[in-house]
């Protein structure tokens, strides 16, 4: 790949560990940069889900409305850590000494079946059952995320981009991501999302605690910042015309 004319990575993320491991493939005849992928924002909008389609959602979940609900989007793997979301609910049930909160882990485990037995035997031990919902697919992501209070991406190795946080901004939601990879790029911390310290429940913990006591008024204007930002720098429309602009160039030339 590194021995093409033009070179687009698709976070600065990417572009160093490219810059790092491939360096004596890049030369001055090459054209190398960051165009940063994107998302179709008016797919992922707050506006577009209806309140009768929220509450079947919630409904078809098995969840009810009268706490808050935590959602970790990602297929079941370990490096998506979701073994450490699951120590942090635990931590936040011990502190708060009660159950204020239902978590979703949503994503498929695309055959890992034990490791889906893993993280479930987990969740009984902390006696989690009550609280935590598996669930496989939702084929309505906007929807999703609409209902959910905070989203929370545990990543333990680096996202080369990573998309939960991105989708999160663009419906106007809180996202807690680990300090690591693409989401240190795409997120403002403490204006449109918290990094946390990766591999550490502790941490994640105490910024979902963090999230609940704040007041209406913040999470908004969080989530309108959230929304910008997505919209200008993530913006499917942005990336195809930046793409395709770099493509031009390059055929004009070897024209």
């Amino acid at each position: 790949m590194v021995r093409s004319d033009l070179i687009i990575a698709g976070s600065n993320f990417i572009f160093s560990h490219i810059n790092t491991n491939y360096s004596r493939y890049l030369n001055s005849t090459k054209k190398f940069l960051v165009i940063f992928r994107g998302i179709n924002v008016n797919y992922f909008d707050p506006t577009t889900t209806t309140e009768t389609d929220e509450d079947q959602l919630i409904y078809n979940w098995g969840l009810k409305k009268d706490k808050k609900l935590i959602l970790l989007p990602g297929r079941l793997t370990p490096w998506k850590g979701q073994e450490i979301f699951i120590e942090a609910l635990n931590l936040v049930n011990q502190k708060l000494g009660y159950e204020v909160f239902y978590a979703v882990i949503l994503g498929s485990d695309q055959g890992r079946d034990v490791y889906t037995k893993k993280i479930k035997r987990l969740a009984e031990r902390y006696r989690l059952v009550n609280q935590l919902k598996f669930i496989k697919h939702c084929k309505n992501m906007p929807l999703a995320y609409k209902i959910s209070d905070l989203v929370v991406s545990t990543s333990i190795e680096p996202e080369a981009f990573g998309r939960v946080a991105i989708e999160a901004q663009a419906m106007e939601k809180p996202i807690i991501a680990s300090n690591i990879g693409g989401s240190n790029e795409t997120i403002i911390n403490d204006k449109t999302g918290f990094l946390i310290e990766s591999e550490n429940p502790e941490s994640l913990s105490k910024k979902i605690m963090e999230v609940f006591n704040l007041d209406e008024s913040t999470l908004k204007s969080m989530g309108n910042e959230g929304r910008k930002n997505i919209i200008k720098k993530f913006n499917v429309e942005k990336m195809c015309f930046s793409t395709y602009s770099e493509y031009k160039k390059l055929l004009d030339v070897n024209n």
